[in-house]
């Protein structure tokens, strides 16, 4: 019988691993997901957004970062806020706030070799750009691990959590979401996931507080679409395999 598994965060839920047996779709966010959140990478992604509204809109620094943080939480993302509170097009905004130098992701080979053992398909499904995703991915040194890119272009530019943007993802790809796992930094992105019964894993930075830049990213851990918890992607899915090896025996 396999053991549950409790993520290695205090007051973290105890979930079992048998869960995972049915699983053949493996669906991946990308940024602060796949690399750590400490890694900062996002920090060059979110200051170009700011950079961009600010020259969009001829706006202070500090009402076009007011801005940013609302179309982000209210829409999903910035861009989808400009789309229709302003009419842009996306090819120009895609193109210039990915626009960072990659190199603070360095290579998992830990992270690599469990997502290469994993039985089935896997996915990256992103509200970044599919170029972004590739970058991302080749400082990893899974690149050649996934099946498929799902990207906010694949998505028509209607990002996580729309109920729509995963709808077009199951259509696209031909995952059955009761055998697929959803892995996420935002806890609200796991809420379709779970109704359309994926597995669901939340991944969270180890480390203090201070790594987080919105307050309102802390929330929902704890809720019931959160079947899942850990900090440490490499370690779960390590734990994962090894549950099913042991229940394979």
């Amino acid at each position: 019988m396999i053991a549950a598994f409790q993520a290695g965060i205090a007051g973290g839920p105890v979930r079992d691993l048998a869960r995972f047996i049915p699983i053949d779709a493996w669906v991946f966010d990308l940024d602060n997901t796949l690399y750590p959140r400490h890694t900062n990478l996002y920090v060059q992604v979110d200051q170009r957004i700011r950079t961009f509204v600010a020259k969009l809109l001829d706006l202070a620094p500090e009402e076009a970062q007011r801005v940013q943080k609302d179309y982000y939480r209210r829409y999903g993302t910035t861009l989808r806020g400009l789309m229709v509170e302003h009419g842009i097009e996306a090819d120009a905004f895609l193109e210039y706030v990915h626009d960072i130098d990659h190199s603070p992701v360095e290579a998992d080979p830990r992270l690599a070799a469990a997502i290469e053992r994993l039985p089935g398909k896997r996915y990256i499904m992103t509200n970044g750009s599919r170029a972004h995703a590739e970058k991302i991915a080749g400082r990893l040194g899974i690149t050649g691990h996934f099946d498929d890119i799902f990207d906010i272009v694949r998505a028509e530019l209607l990002p996580k959590p729309n109920r729509e943007t995963y709808d077009r993802f199951l259509a696209a790809t031909g995952v059955r979401p009761g055998a697929a796992a959803m892995f996420e930094d935002l806890a609200r992105n796991l809420v379709v996931p779970q109704a359309l019964g994926m597995v669901t894993v939340l991944v969270v930075p180890g480390g203090t507080r201070e790594v987080f830049t919105e307050e309102w990213e802390l929330e929902g851990r704890e809720a019931a679409h959160v079947e899942f918890l850990t900090d440490d992607l490499g370690g779960f899915l390590e734990e994962v395999l090894a549950a099913l090896g042991a229940a394979a025996a």
